[in-house]
This record gives C-alpha cells, sequence and structure tokens, in this order.
C-alpha cells in the first residue's frame, strides 16, 4: 500500500514524498481514511508507530477548503506539553507546504503576543497546550464556536498530568456538530470515559495491544548498586556503538549533576527538564538534532514530546516511577522502522518499580549479560581460557593496559560526537575505550575491550 492509495491530495503526497516516506505505517493506514470521511476516531498506537502523521495529513486535506475567521480557530489539536505541540507544528509545516493554510502555536513559556497577532488574523489549525489555550479562553482572546475539528492527543499523558478537567471544559465550548479524534498509547478507565462523553460513534483502531513496547527495540535491565550506576552508565556509553542518545532521569536535580558529571568525563551532552524556560529547551533540542551533542539527559518532560531520528540508545537511569512512562521513554528509539536499544538500570530500590513496568506490558524485560555485549571482553572475563598463574606472571606493563581511565582519550580535549556513517558501516564499528597518558602503547586488538568485565555483568536477574 501507498499514500496514493489513502485519498490523499495530489499537493499533499508530493509534500509526502519530498519528505521521504513512501508507505504508510499501519496506523496511518487505518486512521487517514477515516478521517478523510468525517468519522469520529480513536487510535490506540505505541509512540513511534507514525500516529502524528495519521491526523496531521488526512486534517490537511480537510482543511484545505474553507474561511478563517479572527479569534475563530477552525480546528484544534491539544497536546499535553510544549514540546509535542512544536514537533505536532512541525509536521503541519512540512506536509503542508502546497497548502494555503494558516497554523498557530499556542503554549506556555513565550511571549503571548505574538500569539495574539496570529489568532487575530484567523487561522485553519490550532495547536495548543491547555494551560495557555485556557489562559487566553478566560481572558476573552480566543473564541472556540467555530472550531469544526477537535484532536486530543496522547490522552493518557494528560491524564497522568491532570489535564482531563481542562479538557472537558474546552469540549463544552466547542460545537456539539464536529470531528473528533483522540490518539493514546494506553487507555486506561478515565480515558475510556472521557472517549464516550466527547466522541460520537467513534471508529476504534488499535494497532497494537495497550502498553507493549515497540519490536525495534531491544530492552535490557542491568541490575546494579546505587553506587554503582554512574560507571555502569559510562562504561554502556563507551562500548556499546552508542551513536546519540536520551538518557532519563525521574528527577530535575539528577539530570542537571548527570549531565555535568557526563560533560567532565568528555562526553558531548545536554539536558532538557522542567526547570528551563521554552527557549532554552528548544536550543538544547536544537544541539541534540544537529549534532554537536550526541547525548541528551532528560527528565520526563521530554518522553512524549521528542521526534528525532537516528537515536540509538534510550538509557533510563532512574527506572520511571510511572509504567506507562517506560513505554514512551523507550519509545524515543527505534522510530519508523530503524531499530534501537534501551536499557534501564535497575538498584534495589527500584525493585517495585520495574516489576509493575514488567506487568504492564505484559513481558519480561532481559537482564544485559556478556552475551549482549557488543566488545569482546578481556582474558580472565568472557573469555577466561588463561590460569591464575597465568595472570599472576602478566608483565606490568600488560596490567595497566588493562587499567581504565576516566580521563578523555587520545583524541585531545574535545568532546565526543556522533560518528555519521553509513547503515553498511554500522556492524563492523567498534568502540574504542580511553586511556591514560602513562598507559602502554601496545596495540590492542580492534573492538576488544582493553579492561576488565564490567561487575554489573555478574549481578543477578532481579
Amino acid at each position: 500500500m501507498t499514500f496514493a492509495d489513502l485519498g490523499l491530495s495530489p499537493e499533499l503526497l508530493k509534500a509526502v514524498e519530498d519528505a521521504g516516506y513512501t508507505e504508510p505505517t499501519a496506523i496511518q493506514a487505518e486512521a487517514i481514511p477515516a478521517v478523510l470521511m468525517m468519522k469520529d476516531l480513536i487510535g490506540i498506537a505505541q509512540t513511534g508507530t507514525g500516529k502524528t502523521a495519521s491526523f496531521v495529513l488526512p486534517m490537511i486535506d480537510v482543511m484545505a477548503a474553507g474561511r478563517r475567521r479572527a479569534l475563530m480557530p477552525r480546528s484544534l489539536i491539544l497536546e499535553p506539553t510544549r514540546e509535542l505541540a512544536a514537533q505536532v507544528a512541525e509536521n503541519f509545516e512540512k506536509y503542508g507546504a502546497n497548502h494555503d493554510l494558516k497554523m498557530a502555536l499556542l503554549i506556555g513559556g513565550v511571549q503571548m503576543g505574538d500569539q495574539l497577532k496570529t489568532l487575530d488574523e484567523g487561522v485553519d489549525v490550532l495547536i495548543a497546550t491547555p494551560g495557555r489555550l485556557m489562559d487566553l479562553f478566560e481572558r476573552g482572546k480566543i473564541l472556540l464556536n467555530g472550531c469544526e475539528l477537535l484532536v486530543i492527543d496522547e490522552a493518557d499523558r494528560m491524564l497522568d498530568m491532570g489535564f482531563i478537567p481542562d479538557i472537558e471544559f474546552i469540549c463544552d465550548k466547542l460545537p456539539e456538530t464536529r470531528q473528533t479524534m483522540l490518539f493514546s498509547a494506553t487507555m486506561p478507565a478515565p480515558i475510556e470515559k472521557l472517549a464516550k462523553k466527547f466522541l460520537s460513534n467513534p471508529k476504534r483502531i488499535e494497532t497494537t495491544r495497550a502498553a507493549t513496547t515497540n519490536k525495534d527495540i531491544t530492552a535490557f535491565k542491568v541490575p546494579v548498586k546505587a553506587r554503582q550506576k554512574r560507571d555502569t552508565l559510562e562504561w554502556l556509553l563507551a562500548n556499546d556503538q552508542v551513536e546519540t542518545a536520551i538518557i532519563f532521569a525521574n528527577r530535575k536535580t539528577t539530570v542537571r549533576e548527570l549531565n555535568k558529571h557526563l560533560q567532565r568525563q568528555g562526553f558531548a551532552s545536554g539536558e532538557i527538564h522542567g526547570d528551563m524556560d521554552q527557549s532554552s529547551r528548544l536550543k538544547e533540542l536544537d544541539r541534540f538534532k544537529s549534532g554537536d551533542v550526541n547525548i541528551l539527559v532528560a527528565s520526563d518532560v521530554a518522553a512524549r514530546g521528542l521526534d528525532i531520528k537516528g537515536v540509538s540508545h534510550v538509557f533510563n537511569f532512574d527506572t520511571p516511577w510511572h509504567p506507562d512512562d517506560y513505554v514512551h521513554r523507550i519509545g524515543r528509539t527505534g522510530r519508523a522502522g530503524a531499530k534501537g536499544r534501551a536499557f534501564t538500570l535497575v538498584a534495589d530500590e527500584d525493585a517495585e518499580a520495574i516489576a509493575n513496568v514488567e506487568k504492564l506490558t505484559g513481558a519480561k524485560i532481559k537482564v544485559f549479560g556478556k552475551e549482549d555485549v557488543r566488545v569482546e571482553l578481556a582474558d580472565g572475563s568472557a573469555k577466561n581460557t588463561g590460569s591464575d598463574d597465568e595472570a599472576k606472571d602478566e608483565k606490568p606493563a600488560e596490567k595497566k593496559s588493562r587499567s581504565r581511565s576516566r580521563k578523555r582519550d587520545d583524541e585531545g580535549d574535545a568532546p565526543r560526537k556522533p560518528r555519521r556513517e553509513s547503515a553498511e558501516d554500522k556492524p563492523a564499528r567498534k568502540s574504542r575505550p580511553r586511556r591514560r597518558d602513562d598507559e602502554s602503547d601496545d596495540p590492542v586488538p580492534a573492538g576488544e575491550w582493553n579492561g576488565p568485565k564490567p561487575g554489573f555483568l555478574d549481578v543477578g536477574a532481579t
């Protein structure tokens, strides 16, 4: 099946082709025709499955005919976070390049002036977070009685953030005769109740069992002591062929401290969390997208708002408190058919949280073991063929070459950046450990881990 089979206009098909897409995903193939037929819709799909385009594409064609009026948006998309709202806006700009549609982004953390000016001129599509929309509505700066189409995106996240009362208030202000779409990765009871209240005979599309993880993501849990988390994370960053990675932590203070620590160790990292203003968040995201940094340390503010191609790894430095967040965190990798790896560092105090994750997803997360390591371990660990006597007779220079330093490698003081390589090169890529200046210069076979086996590989399953 191609996008041309879904009933989209030639102008929209050209924009999709220019964006580099040829075949629709499962959620797109089912949702787009239903939206074009003006049906209400419930879409249940895990993150990374092309859910955003499944409503953005048909909305562009639906909104192509009509007239804009000041302060009265013709359609409304509600998003839980600023980052996700901005991501949807980017999609509209990309796919709507050949249409005369006006869009407005209504989010907190930025000045209202430009937003109000755009609303005064009339918009076809309004993308908003509930808080800012409610603020302007109560000031009389926006009218909702001309809205023909409503999208409630990431409904389960809206529930977690306490936005359901706001959504109910907004829905009550919209015309009764409208098209409504609700998208969510999971469908807890309050979301089911919301759908029954505000959707009329909706078509239900479920492309995967609720709360399952993406089949393109290889997930591991790494049992460690709390004090060993940083060392374990560093080892994985250095030795698991990491190109770009997002590291999630539960607390904003942990995000800041971990980012500073990684920068001191020579990693090219940045941070994003809720205490940052919107311009600072966007600046950090741009640095990550452009490759100025290849590691982004984040709180859950970014878990559902990022759609960045090529994220090879996700690391849960902390096991998420809410099991739903696990699905959305690791969904930042393995997107659009690409393969990804996800690691969750599990300390003793995380036992209950990881058990809740496994209960939600209905699957045990594999314990990371020696067979999953992407570099060869030194003799005496993964390939222990020598005797203890041979180890004792080892020369001092050889012993030095097996020690690991936290200092930067001999490439200088420049931060580590992602290596740009072709898909054919990836299997041959080998990580290289950092060494001290006083270490032996004896050559090390390509791809071998020049140090002892990490202790966390000996830890049993939790």
